[in-house]
């Protein structure tokens, strides 16, 4: 296995970018004391998490990628199956062992929780479209609800809730919009995505909505809790980014437009994590 195949089946920044959130999670929800060790081990658990979900979307999802992405590491060879079923396992062990290591039987079960669903999704629940997409941005909300119960603080913060509302409609979006660019692999698969079902451009118009929704859920703070001036000022940045991939995906509702689309929408979302943690001061 080679570094390069590694480190594209593990998918680091997207991996990265679950850790992050669950660093969030525990400012946001404003511990009563602030721990390193809650800290690393959070931010290990979500990281070793999504590894798990990314090398188990890439065994389940083969056959659609020698259609779709015939140069990711498992259709090229690069990585072999049973190379990619080891890959997985050990990061879900560690995952749940950070978790464990934190003494918190609530935090396990959200961890088990994370896992399970993201088998569910690629074993099964991916081809029934709309419902795979809303569990897989279900995994983007998760994160900061964790880092409120790792920390000890308050899982009901309204902020906190907000963030992950935010966090599950762009990822919906996200979600719908590519699948756009994957449809050849798809029906290859039998998995009848949004996009399959009710056409390109009712899809394009779908992911722009929930888009446009989480610029809203980003917003309601402003206007119903108290937030700092940094969330106030900053929030800006990423609804415009977001704002402007659903103008992008609606003016051009095509599987090239969708890929850019995609991968635009993890820089909003990167954005998006940066000005949270800042809501948290």
């Amino acid at each position: 296995m080679s570094l390069r195949a590694f480190f594209s089946i593990l998918r680091p920044v997207n991996c990265a970018m679950i850790g992050f959130a669950v660093i969030v999670g525990i400012f946001v929800s404003k511990p009563p004391s602030l721990h390193v060790e809650s800290l690393a081990l959070g931010f290990v658990t979500g990281f070793a998490i999504c590894a798990y979900s990314m090398v188990i979307n890439d065994y389940y999802d083969i056959e659609v990628d020698r259609v779709n992405q015939p140069g990711r590491p498992l259709p090229s060879g690069a990585i072999s199956t049973s190379a990619a079923l080891v890959l997985a396992m050990v990061m879900l062990a560690v995952g749940v062992l950070a978790s464990v290591v934190l003494f918190n039987l609530a935090a396990v079960g959200i961890v088990l929780l994370y896992a399970l669903l993201s088998w569910l999704y690629n074993f099964r629940a991916k081809k029934y479209g709309l419902s795979g997409n809303v569990i897989v941005a279900s995994s983007l909300a998760i994160p900061f609800i964790y880092g409120g119960v790792v920390s000890g603080g308050s899982v009901t913060s309204s902020l906190l809730l907000f963030m992950a509302a935010t966090a599950f409609l762009s990822g919906v979006g996200r979600e719908v919009v590519k699948a756009m660019a994957d449809t050849a692999g798809d029906q290859k698969r039998g998995i009848r995505s949004f996009a399959i079902v009710h056409g390109v451009k009712s899809a394009a118009a779908l992911g722009a909505g929930f888009f446009l929704a989480s610029v809203v859920s980003s917003l309601l703070p402003l206007l119903l809790i108290s937030v700092s001036l940094f969330y106030r000022v900053g929030v800006v940045v990423p609804d415009i980014v977001f704002i402007y991939l659903a103008y992008a995906i609606l003016r051009k509702p095509t599987g090239e437009g969708a890929l850019k689309v995609k991968t635009r929408a993890l820089l909003g979302m990167l954005i998006g994590l940066i000005v949270f943690i800042g809501g948290a001061f």
